[in-house]
């Protein structure tokens, strides 16, 4: 059986959509709240590999206030950096995150979500 796993802030309602979407087709994710329980670097570095992105920046919510007052657009950060911020800050993570068997896919729009299915 496959584990679907959904990176879920209940505050967003893209989030909230996504869960929708899934629960509506009968699939039950395992929810990580991830703004409670931050993803480790490790788990970070995995998902952006199973994005098929080259880059933490491409996993983080650029217009986040944090995101500016941290510095983080700068062009001396290092990759390093962008996912100790991620770590510490998970409001920087986008969301939401769906992974499928080692695929992942972020759900902007929430539909986009079955391009993994």
């Amino acid at each position: 059986m496959t584990t679907i796993t959904l990176y879920h802030n209940p505050k967003c309602s893209k989030s909230r959509t996504t869960l929708a979407l899934l629960i509506d087709k009968g699939i039950k994710p395992n929810i990580v709240l991830y703004l409670d329980n931050p993803p480790s670097i490790e788990q970070l570095q995995t998902l952006v590999n199973q994005l098929g992105f080259n880059s933490a920046r491409q996993i983080m919510r650029t217009k986040e206030q944090l995101y500016q007052e941290l510095y983080l657009d700068g062009e001396n950060i290092t990759e390093q950096q962008l996912f100790n911020a991620m770590h510490r800050y998970p409001i920087l993570i986008e969301r939401p995150i769906v992974v499928n068997n080692h695929r992942a896919i972020i759900g902007r729009p929430p539909e986009k979500i079955w391009e993994i299915f």
